[in-house]
């Protein structure tokens, strides 16, 4: 069990201890209620069982507030009974936060008094947004609220469970076990919503999309600084850019990176720009004549990897062959046994001097995606357009956005409640999932107009913890002798 292997990886962390009859009444272990359902107050390892509905949430609140005034008469300081009474209050709101699963919220009661020993050694946890404990119920809370009966959830609720056992386990570690399970929780998202449902079957293919979009930008840009100081006819030129680096892009995808076939497709580039210069001797001339079909071939079967018809594929190919013709009589400067065997090199090894950034936007939609790919994207819809230039606000927000975090998306007059499962390694690309299993892939400068234009939404204007201190303080401003009651 998991509980059992992260135990070594704690010390106990240096906090202001409680009052003794405080710290006392903290670890007394409460009863089963009264129907034995063995619901119990958190304060030791001992194990609970979780309620599936709303009625057991209220008795976990009666519980809990029951517990409240234990402490507080067990306290011995006002500051200690200030910060009892908040916490207790926070959790209160959590609790009626109804659209959280019950089962959920169980577990978030079992919380509270671990979030209390850290809001009594750290007083700033009231403050500091980032605090661990804060931030992992905040993650936790902005998962789980766009739940719906059609939805499985065991799994991530399984995870909330393992979260809060651990915390249990380890009452004495204080922040930094919070730290650990939200790290954990962080990289279980990353794979666990990406995994579920129509997600798993297009993160694939998303992910091959990225590759393929970003290594035609890369490839683009690696060749031109390649052919600056290249003679080289504006025909093969415009051939090259438009055309072959997709069809290098498509194979790396496709056969892999240092695959023969796309290191053959590779070294059809280096021949191109040799047979397209110009060829005064008539050795040079006979091996264009010998190896021109050859050629011309080569080049179909790479643009057949992006789907041109035959009629398309002519049209490119007299292009090069007129132009191949034209060189064939020239008398112009030929480009140098020197400089071809530089660009054969570089093309054969393009990867390793692709520049790490520079990707613009991608040349995305439905059927670029089935052509890469192979796979059926009919459920799988591309937003390319919409939004306005994002300044880099909306570019920085794009960003930090969290995975498993709802929104609602506004995509062609129609509101989609939509859940962030996955975004690339890159992070050019992020899915988003609806809970009827629509995918829309968008990139990232895309997001961030969505984001400026109001088109994209976070379901949650403040966060779980934030709004449920905002609701304490609330209570309190209304009532402020219960503080020391």
């Amino acid at each position: 069990m998991l509980i059992d292997k992260v135990g070594g990886d704690f010390e106990a962390t240096q906090i202001l201890p409680p009052s003794p009859g405080l710290a006392q009444a903290m670890q007394r272990v409460v009863p089963g209620d009264s129907a034995g359902a063995g619901y119990y107050v958190s304060g030791s390892s001992r194990p609970g069982a979780v309620y599936m509905d709303a009625s057991h949430v209220e008795k976990a609140a009666v519980a809990l507030r029951q517990r409240t005034v234990e402490l507080k008469q067990a306290a011995s300081t006002p500051t200690e009974k200030a910060t009892i009474e908040v916490v207790a209050l926070m959790f209160q709101s959590i609790l009626a936060e109804e659209r959280i699963p019950p089962s959920v919220r169980v577990w978030f009661a079992r919380l509270q008094i671990p979030v209390l020993r850290v809001a009594l050694a750290e007083p700033e946890f009231f403050s500091a947004l980032q605090h661990p404990a804060r931030r992992l119920i905040d993650r936790m809370g902005s998962c789980v609220m766009g739940f719906e009966s059609n939805v499985s959830s065991a799994a991530l609720e399984a995870e909330i469970k393992r979260v809060v056992q651990v915390i249990e386990q380890y009452p004495e570690t204080g922040r930094r076990v919070f730290q650990l399970v939200f790290d954990e929780f962080q990289k279980f998202l990353s794979t666990y919503l990406s995994e579920q449902g129509s997600a798993s079957r297009f993160v694939s293919v998303a992910q091959q999309v990225e590759q393929k979009e970003t290594l035609s930008v890369q490839y683009t840009i690696e060749l031109r600084k390649l052919l600056d100081d290249v003679p080289v006819r504006d025909e093969v030129r415009d051939f090259l850019f438009k055309v072959w680096v997709d069809v290098l892009a498509v194979a790396s995808v496709k056969y892999g990176l240092r695959h023969e076939e796309t290191s053959a497709l590779k070294q059809v580039a280096s021949d191109l720009l040799w047979a397209a210069s110009a060829k005064p001797n008539r050795d040079d001339r006979a091996r264009v004549i010998q190896q021109l079909p050859a050629l011309l071939q080569r080049l179909r079967q790479g643009m057949g990897l992006l789907g041109f018809t035959t009629g398309l594929q002519d049209k490119h190919i007299k292009s090069v062959s007129d132009t191949l013709a034209d060189a064939f009589m020239s008398r112009t400067e030929a480009i140098s046994q020197e400089q071809l065997d530089n660009l054969s090199d570089r093309l054969a090894n393009l990867e390793e001097y692709l520049p790490a950034n520079g990707l613009g936007d991608l040349d995305l939609d439905t059927e670029s995606i089935e052509m890469i790919t192979g796979v059926d994207a009919s459920n799988i819809e591309v937003i390319n357009q919409g939004g306005s230039q994002p300044n880099e606000a909306m570019r920085s927000w794009a960003v930090e956005l969290q995975i498993g975090s709802w929104f609602g998306l506004d995509h062609n007059g129609k509101l989609n409640s939509v859940q962030l499962a996955w975004r690339s390694q890159r992070g050019q690309l992020y899915l988003f999932v609806t809970n009827g299993g629509r995918c829309f892939l968008i990139q990232a400068t895309r997001v961030a107009s969505y984001l400026q234009a109001g088109l994209l939404v976070p379901s949650e204007e403040e966060a779980l913890t934030v709004r449920a201190t905002r609701d304490a303080l609330s209570k309190l401003d209304a009532n402020p002798e219960r503080l020391l009651n």
